[in-house]
């Protein structure tokens, strides 16, 4: 099977253009801090031509004149066009150049935002959605491609899980500014329809900066690979070289028992986050009868209690565990069960700070397996070569489990009510911990 290689993989410098010696660490230095930031920059302004609708719809719904099962088609097309669409990419990133790939997947996202305000076709409008769904899973694969190549594997956690707050950032970021919007168009400053291009502006603008910012694998720049930088051997090494590459991906990917049991746990930790997510809202103000401005705030909260989670996750893991991701996986799954378990038997307007504590736990202990299963974990099973495609495909899966706690979840509610909904967020998080206890011996070889 022949991979598209547009954008070209970056190629190897001659001998005679490699850095001297004396000078690679510093050059190391500054392009590892400068790829950091551009990729974390790069990666929150994707979440601002995704999430923008999200804070717009009750005014977008006004506009358009779009009820509520049309705006639950028009998230559903996008999550399913970008599941498909991330594990594509993931394989198509691994033969491109980081550069090219992410700026150019943002800048076409942000392109359709210029015109897609103006539509007034609801077909048209979920078209366009869905293709911007689908420029949006060019976002993270060459992320994770970067970081396996300008970071060490006893490094990879904590800079993984900095990296991967940045769509917190970018959620939070993006609500402030549709806010801001919102605002100006009620004083009549603005039409609504900035709330697509004001966003998909700051998009084309920031493809430009990672054009200029970004560059592809260090042996690109004449560097030596960061393994030999850092006197580290990579985890899982490639021993067939002159393999094709879907030879390759078919060996470490779509046979390797591993990256399936990653998949499967992603899966279930996405059912968990859009689950206790999404449904916080109705379950605390319709059922539990809390205020609808403190439920406003609690949900929030809940996603920024993410940022430290993950990146405390990251930071134990290397700390402690040599990178090595199961045992502080395993921490957080069985407190996460916990607290979700408590969340819905004592939550309520009696308990007010009680139910705001352990909302705020589930933000935090989910952000931590989150980004270690379908990152570095999956970075930890298979071949750097690959690591693209492992993250698409874990990807993928997250995707499915996050349509099923849209559909799957709102069935189970309506059926068997609210107790149901979040013992299946319980038994999910039961099942995620066994899978990755099964990837114990994996990483514990390798590490």
């Amino acid at each position: 099977m022949n991979f598209s290689k547009f954008p070209p993989l970056s190629q190897v410098l001659p001998s005679k253009d490699k850095i001297p010696e004396h000078l690679v660490s510093k050059k190391y230095k500054h392009w590892r801090w400068r790829m950091f930031i551009g990729m974390y920059i790069g990666y929150t302004i994707f979440y601002f031509t995704r999430k923008n609708i999200s804070p717009a719809l009750p005014l977008i719904s006004e506009k358009l004149d779009i009820d509520i099962i049309q705006l639950g088609i028009l998230s559903s097309v996008f999550y399913v066009v970008y599941g498909i669409g991330k594990f594509i990419s993931g394989l198509l990133a691994d033969r491109a150049n980081i550069r090219m790939f992410m700026a150019i997947g943002l800048f076409l996202a942000s392109l359709i935002h210029l015109f897609i305000g103006f539509l007034d076709s609801l077909y048209l409008i979920v078209f366009f959605w869905g293709l911007n769904g689908a420029f949006q899973s060019m976002g993270f694969p060459p992320i994770a491609k970067g970081l396996v190549h300008w970071f060490s594997p006893r490094e990879r956690a904590t800079k993984w899980t900095i990296l991967s707050s940045s769509h917190t950032a970018g959620t939070f970021g993006i609500g402030l500014l549709v806010a801001g919007i919102i605002n100006l168009y009620n004083k009549g400053v603005v039409g609504w329809e900035a709330v697509f291009y004001v966003p998909g502006i700051i998009g084309c603008l920031t493809a430009i900066f990672l054009f200029i910012t970004l560059r592809d694998r260090p042996v690109s720049l004449g560097l030596p690979p960061i393994e030999d930088h850092k006197n580290e051997r990579p985890i899982v090494e490639l021993i067939e070289k002159s393999k094709s590459h879907w030879e390759l991906l078919k060996k470490h990917i779509f046979t390797n028992k591993y990256i399936w049991l990653l998949s499967l746990a992603n899966m279930f930790i996405y059912i968990i986050r859009f689950g206790t997510l999404d449904w916080a809202t109705i379950f605390l103000y319709d059922i539990k009868g809390i205020d609808q401005v403190q439920v406003a705030i609690f949900w929030t909260l809940m996603p920024l209690a993410g940022i430290p989670g993950g990146i405390v996750a990251g930071y134990l893991a290397d700390k402690f565990w040599n990178g090595r991701c199961v045992p502080i996986n395993v921490i957080y799954l069985v407190l996460l069960t916990f607290s979700i378990v408590v969340f819905y038997f004592y939550s309520g307007p009696n308990n007010i700070i009680l139910t705001g504590v352990f909302l705020l736990l589930i933000g935090f202990l989910i952000d931590g397996p989150q980004n270690l299963i379908s990152g570095v974990q999956a970075s930890r099973v298979t071949v750097k070569q690959a690591i693209s495609a492992a993250c698409g495909m874990t990807g993928f899966f997250g995707y499915v489990g996050a349509t099923f706690s849209g559909i799957g979840l709102a069935y189970i509610t309506e059926s068997f009510g609210w107790m149901a909904m979040y013992g299946v967020c319980a038994l999910s998080s039961v099942l995620c911990l066994i899978l990755v206890l099964m990837t114990y011996k994996k990483e514990k070889g390798h590490s």
